[in-house]
């Protein structure tokens, strides 16, 4: 049995202990205060000190940390497809990924209220590099991905990686994990065949199509109205766009952590898809491809399903609409809206610089060529 302890989160033992010595640091108590107004200090960290479990931790303060995000910063969140799903089983929920830490919550929130197995979740080492947000990071059940190796390396730890989670799934733990290494910043949501390959080392003997079908994937959409941190990745984009190397500066992830959680987001869509099965899957196992064009099309399923159940929002038909300069999509948007994202998009790029204006339409307009690329709209 491999040993997992430099990527699990913490066994139940270790919580109680973890919360005694991080309920003061001055983050983390910002974090509790802001869950609960309303109660003195003393009466949080007593609170919180009577978590004896994960479980404890999540349903009794995180659960609420959320809520009250929901309230702050949202007009609401909807979930759609999970009263679908059993509770009596685990499952590997795959998603577009948006935001760091709101993504996976917003989902283990849903999970919760829809009475199903909550997931352990995967997240990037880079971004748990403070003490307390490791602490945080395994207090909330995510295990960990390790970024910055040796090809050599990288190989050892996707092996391990894939083998943890088959054994986090065969344990009847559900698990999360975004489709692509890293956040989407230009909108343009596809599932990267490196993580299906990472994935698919667990498989032993398996075909890759059975092994898939084995792991019960369900595709989730998140479609977030506003990004509020849309305008944090536009340097990326830019760089990207203008083919310069983009180096981010030291306090970026965790600024990006923050405007995530703490920005407006406008209403929230969560969408799980239905869960691919053997019969999904079939028409590729019948074909004779190679590992790579299985992956391809494993991919492409996945992300099918993703751009099928994305909730399209007015102002990502009126950024299409503008990008295009047309007025294809104008019955799906009001006047007064229109003017609402023109305003935004004027307070956040320099409009006289083309690049920067195309790059941040197409932020919000891609999600909308995805799903007319499924000839179904």
């Amino acid at each position: 049995m491999q040993n997992f302890d430099d990527i699990r989160f913490y066994h139940d033992e270790e919580v109680k202990p973890a919360l005694k010595e991080y309920v003061k640091n001055p983050m983390v108590k910002a974090l509790f205060q802001f869950t609960f107004p309303e109660k003195d200090f003393s009466e949080i960290e007593e609170k919180v000190l009577l978590c004896e479990s994960i479980r404890d931790f999540q349903t009794q303060i995180i659960y609420y940390s959320v809520e009250k995000v929901l309230e702050k910063t949202s007009e609401g969140l909807n979930a759609s497809g999970f009263e679908k799903l059993d509770p009596s089983e685990s499952y590997f929920f795959i998603s577009n990924h948006r935001d760091i830490i709101l993504d996976t919550s917003l989902i283990n929130y849903t999970l919760y209220n829809h009475g199903l197995v909550m997931t352990a979740s995967a997240i990037g080492d880079n971004l748990v590099q403070k003490p307390f947000l490791m602490a945080l990071s395994k207090l909330n059940r995510n295990f960990l991905v390790l970024r910055n190796q040796t090809p050599r390396q990288m190989l050892h730890s996707s092996m391990k990686l894939s083998e943890y989670i088959r054994k986090l799934l065969e344990e009847g733990r559900s698990v999360w994990m975004a489709q692509r290494e890293g956040r989407t910043k230009d909108g343009n949501d596809f599932t990267q065949q490196g993580v299906l390959k990472m994935l698919a080392m667990a498989k032993g003997d398996d075909e890759i199509t059975d092994y898939f079908a084995k792991l019960k994937i369900v595709p989730v959409s998140i479609s977030y109205e506003f990004d509020p941190t849309d305008m944090l990745k536009m340097p990326e984009v830019l760089a990207k766009r203008m083919k310069e190397e983009y180096k981010k500066s030291a306090n970026e992830d965790f600024n990006s952590i923050m405007q995530g959680a703490l920005g407006q987001k406008g209403r929230i869509q969560l969408s799980a898809g239905k869960v691919l099965t053997k019969e999904d899957f079939a028409p590729i196992a019948e074909k004779d491809l190679s590992v790579n064009d299985q992956l391809k099309e494993i991919a492409a399923r996945i992300d099918q399903s993703i751009y099928r159940n994305f909730k399209l929002w007015p102002a990502n038909y009126i950024a299409y609409d503008l990008l295009k300069n047309e007025k294809k999509f104008s019955d799906k948007y009001s006047d007064k809206e229109k003017r609402q994202f023109e305003r935004r998009i004027s307070r956040r790029v320099d409009v006289k610089n083309p690049l920067a204006l195309n790059s941040y339409l197409l932020m919000y307009a891609n999600p909308v060529i995805n799903k007319m690329s499924l000839n179904e709209e």
